[in-house]
């Protein structure tokens, strides 16, 4: 059965290019996204590991870990790494699993029979600190990931994991969000101090609470 949001994030134990990580202990407090690659040395999948390297520095700000899994092996990730390291400019700053038994890409259902019988689907999770599963995308090997993308979808998660709101469609931080329909109007000024304003008994709007 496919993972789900809510889901325990599976454990595992593997080789990386960082060495051995216990996958549940390497997260530790932080919130994760664990993203996968049909192979090494795939040109997609290349400008992606260096988007994502250049991105780090955001990452940390959202005090999320990033780590990669391929189905190749440890020396076959090194070398690839220095093929990323000069195409994208960038020098690789996260780890990349080896997963040459397809062991993660089993436990997280990264093999889609109709895509291919071998090869990892592009998938994204995205992991809160509780180990639950937070987010889940898959892409087709043709289209590249948007980590513009991911990393919006960090900030609504995290915003809505500290106050009692959802983000609208297109929302980009710093920008109004919705305010849950579990908060009764009349709890509202003292929830949400900056005003708010109600389009619908359904739809309230307030100013981002942490900004």
């Amino acid at each position: 059965m496919a993972l789900q949001l809510g889901d325990i994030a599976p454990d595992f134990t593997a080789e990386t290019t960082e060495g051995t990580i216990e996958f549940h202990n390497w997260l530790g407090n932080s919130w994760g996204v664990l993203f996968s690659h049909p192979a090494d040395f795939t040109p997609v999948c290349t400008t992606e590991l260096g988007a994502v390297a250049r991105l780090k520095g955001e990452f940390d700000k959202r005090n999320t870990k990033v780590i990669a899994v391929s189905v190749d092996d440890v020396e076959s990730h090194k070398s690839w790494i220095n093929d990323i390291n000069e195409t994208q400019h960038t020098t690789m700053n996260f780890p990349i699993i080896a997963d040459p038994e397809r062991k993660v890409a089993d436990l997280y259902g990264m093999i889609h029979p109709n895509a291919s019988n071998t090869l990892t689907v592009r998938s994204v999770f995205i992991i809160g600190p509780d180990k639950k599963i937070k987010l889940t995308l898959t892409y087709p090997a043709s289209t590249g990931r948007n980590f513009q993308e991911i990393l919006r979808v960090l900030d609504s998660l995290q915003l809505s994991a500290q106050y009692s709101v959802a983000t609208p469609a297109d929302w980009k931080d710093g920008e109004d969000v919705v305010i849950s329909n579990a908060i009764k109007n009349e709890d509202i000024p003292a929830k949400f101090p900056k005003g708010h304003r109600e389009i619908k008994p359904y739809l309230r709007m307030t100013p981002q609470p942490n900004k």
